[in-house]
């Protein structure tokens, strides 16, 4: 598939205790279906059947990468398999090669570092009006990073800019915690996220505090 237009996104889940081997091998879960996350986005069975029959029959490994970072491959996966939870996988860190690779084991270990995180792109996809749901339907996996857990909010706000600085439009939701990591008060968020910002600078016509506040938001949001 053609990437040179499409965003590579994440998602991050908790692999369970006591999953963690001596000998670097671990198991968990990619991804999780059904359940609604923080981006409002749902994944649906049988969304990475596709991309698994095509790394089946490349013959190459799944790489398990160090934090999302391309340039530290700490391992790879034997096992990916769609079950009834969701993307099941059984991979293995390089603790005798990768240096790295035996930190991360420590950290895992110790569940100190208990994230997996997939990185994929998006090959199609619903969208309910009702519900504001995405629901994701088939999806390019690229790569399974061990990660720190729980999910990092600003990694969500970092999206959203991205979304907005490349032209794409982001969930209500999405744009709701961009606006109030900027400033904005919950009240003030969901107006602009709902009604436009027209609708909140009408509501705060005469008082100066809140039209202070409203511009001291809006540099944060564009600065």
């Amino acid at each position: 598939m053609n990437h040179k237009h499409a965003q590579l996104k994440h998602k991050q889940f908790a692999f369970k205790a006591g999953a963690v081997n001596e000998d670097g091998t671990f198991t968990g879960y990619g991804s999780v279906f059904g359940t609604v996350d923080c981006y409002n986005e749902v994944v649906a069975k049988g969304a990475f059947a596709e991309s698994l029959q095509e790394l089946a029959a490349s013959g190459d490994p799944m790489p398990a990468l160090w934090q999302h970072n391309s340039d530290q491959p700490i391992g790879g996966y034997d096992t990916l398999e769609e079950d009834d939870t969701g993307l099941k996988v059984a991979g293995f860190l390089m603790i005798n090669e990768v240096a790295q690779a035996r930190e991360a084991h420590a950290l895992m270990k110790r569940r100190v570092v208990k994230g997996l995180s997939i990185g994929y792109y998006v090959r199609a996809d619903s969208y309910d009006e009702k519900t504001r749901i995405r629901t994701l339907t088939k999806l390019d996996l690229q790569e399974i990073s061990i990660v720190t857990f729980p999910a990092n909010e600003d990694a969500l706000i970092d999206t959203v800019k991205q979304k907005l600085a490349s032209g794409e439009l982001p969930t209500l939701p999405q744009f709701e915690k961009l606006l109030r990591e900027a400033g904005f008060s919950s009240s003030q968020a969901k107006a602009i996220a709902n009604g436009g910002l027209s609708k909140l600078l009408r509501r705060e016509v005469g008082n100066d505090e809140e039209a202070n506040t409203v511009k001291r938001a809006l540099a944060a949001l564009t600065s």
